[in-house]
Parts: structure tokens; sequence; C-alpha cells
């Protein structure tokens, strides 16, 4: 499997403040990331596999809806965190 109990650990504890604080817009961002990459690349190898697709979407929307709230709310962890993760905006 390649979302273990240790890689999601390493995620929040790199992105969120603690490796136990899996609630933080940052930490909750950083394993939507590794998901959406994790499916991109499945789906570079199964085209047709729709439903890959629409949750691959669905993640998309959702890591968006965080970013958009983190940057209201404050918009230099919003900055740090598109940084740190080298995302487009």
């Amino acid at each position: 499997m390649y979302l273990t109990k240790e890689v999601k650990e390493e995620i929040f504890a790199k992105h969120g403040k603690s490796a136990t604080d899996t609630g933080s817009a940052e930490g909750q961002i950083a394993l939507f990331t590794h998901r959406i990459n994790h499916l991109t690349t499945h789906l570079k190898k199964n085209q047709k596999d729709f439903n890959t697709e629409r949750s691959l979407v669905k993640l998309v929307g959702k890591r968006r809806a965080l970013l958009d709230y983190l940057a209201k709310k404050d918009i230099m962890r919003y900055r740090a965190i598109v940084k740190e993760l080298g995302l487009r905006k």
C-alpha cells in the first residue's frame, strides 16, 4: 500500500505542528497532494480508469477548498505551504 501509517505520520510531522496533528490545514493539504500525485501516476498508466479519475477530481476540489480557506485565514501560512509543496499558485 502506498499510504502507510508511517508515511502519514511523516507527512503530518513535516507539514503539521506535530506527527499527531492530523487536523491542521497544512497537514491535510500535504496529504491530499501526496494522494493526488499517486493517483496521477496511476492514471497515466490506466487511462480508462474513470472511477479513479473521479476520485482525483474530488481530491483536487477538496485541496482547493482548503487552500482557499487558508488564504482567507492566514495568507502567510498559505504562501508557505504552496511554496513548500511546489503548487502552482
